[in-house]
């Protein structure tokens, strides 16, 4: 048996979907754009969303729209995708990273309280994997001293706090749809802000700057003139076949959030006997997204000093589900220990030690919506045969 990582949910409707611009010959961002926004925004309850080419450059653009540049310092998770910290040094900014907790992956706020400096400008918060950071703590805490709040929600499509979906709770949020996500436009991005004028910047920022987009200026009288170009802005924009597939795909996201999180649920239940690996936690009130089900190889209680024998164990452990046919990753990376930042900011491994306990003890679950009882027995059976 094959059990892949993940696996995107595509249907007729979908292959319908992305064929259509190509009848009407609008391909660029267009109408159907246009209403992923429109259908995205209502799905999570906030007033306009702003559709561009990925996660990534949403979270530059969030960066840039709050004015942050050279000299300024933004607060990023040690343990998270790369593109977080990259957005800060788009802008010509420092990311300060901080540590994480072991229990939930996010940013532990002790230590992210703890490395604010006069020039710190913004904070990054990352709901890691569909878990939503501890947003109740972090916001009156960004407001009294005056950051910005640029919401990392790459995973976060239906994690909620108290009902309230994230990407919604700082001046941005930034949404991507990754083939790994939930619901996928292959590559693509959303970015939320409830402010009228900074959702005008970001609109104008990703289409080069320009004051209004083609399809507006198209539509509108004078059509042969073109717009006025007031700021520095950059080529984000989201394509009118990733838009039309985008609106198919949200269609089934309540489906394939409901499939995930009950998959989610028989793991817990299958695996509770095995005291050598931490499950993922979901605090009352909090709706986990399950963009993965991600688990903590723990035989022993993690330390730094053990790392280097107990991440042998954790490899041995995956390469054995690799030749069953089992496909596992760890979360993602500890930033602090990619050569680029290693080398540029001088950072160890011990720097962040959560972070790189969490980097080389983690293991990812294959979790998809398609998966049958069979197949996750299958994981479940090859996991509890470890010795």
């Amino acid at each position: 048996m094959k059990i892949p990582i993940t696996k995107p949910v595509f249907d007729d409707a979908d292959r319908a979907a992305v064929a259509s611009p190509l009848d009407t010959g609008w391909v660029v961002q267009g109408p159907n754009v246009a209403r992923f926004e429109a259908n995205f925004a209502t799905y999570v309850g906030a007033p306009s969303a702003i559709a561009c080419s990925n996660c990534t450059t949403g979270l530059h653009m969030g960066l840039a729209a709050a004015g942050v540049g050279p000299g300024d310092e933004v607060l990023v998770p040690a343990f998270t995708w790369v593109a977080s910290a990259n957005a800060a040094l788009y802008c010509g900014a420092t990311p300060v990273l901080c540590d994480v907790s072991l229990d939930t992956f996010n940013v532990d706020l002790n230590d992210l309280e703890a490395r604010l400096t006069p020039r710190t400008r913004a904070v990054v918060p990352v709901h890691l994997f569909g878990l939503p950071a501890d947003m109740g703590r972090l916001m009156p805490w960004a407001r009294k001293h005056g950051l910005a709040v640029v919401e990392d929600a790459a995973c976060g499509l239906d994690a909620r706090i108290d009902g309230q979906h994230v990407g919604t709770f700082g001046d941005y949020g930034a949404f991507s749809f990754h083939p790994r996500k939930a619901i996928t436009t292959g590559e693509g991005g959303m970015v939320l802000t409830a402010d009228a004028a900074k959702d005008a910047l970001v609109r104008s920022l990703r289409d080069h700057g320009a004051s209004k987009s083609d399809a507006t200026r198209h539509a509108a009288k004078n059509a042969f003139l073109l717009s006025e170009f007031n700021v520095l802005g950059y080529n984000y924009r989201m394509t009118d076949m990733q838009g039309a597939l985008g609106v198919t795909q949200l269609a089934k996201a309540r489906w394939i959030h409901d499939r995930r999180c009950a998959l989610a649920a028989r793991y817990d239940r299958l695996l509770s006997g095995l005291s050598w690996l931490r499950m993922p936690v979901v605090p009352e009130g909090w709706t986990h997204g399950y963009q993965s089900y991600v688990c903590l190889f723990a035989p022993e209680t993690p330390t730094f000093a053990a790392l280097e024998r107990l991440r042998a164990e954790r490899d041995a452990l995956m390469t054995r589900l690799e030749e069953d046919g089992i496909q596992t990753r760890q979360g993602t990376h500890a930033v602090h220990t990619l050569g680029y930042y290693r080398d540029r900011f001088g950072l160890r491994a011990e720097d962040y030690p959560n972070a790189a306990l969490a980097e080389n003890l983690s293991i990812t679950l294959p979790l998809y919506p398609q998966m049958t009882d069979e197949e996750q027995d299958y994981v479940v059976e090859h996991l509890r045969a470890r010795r």
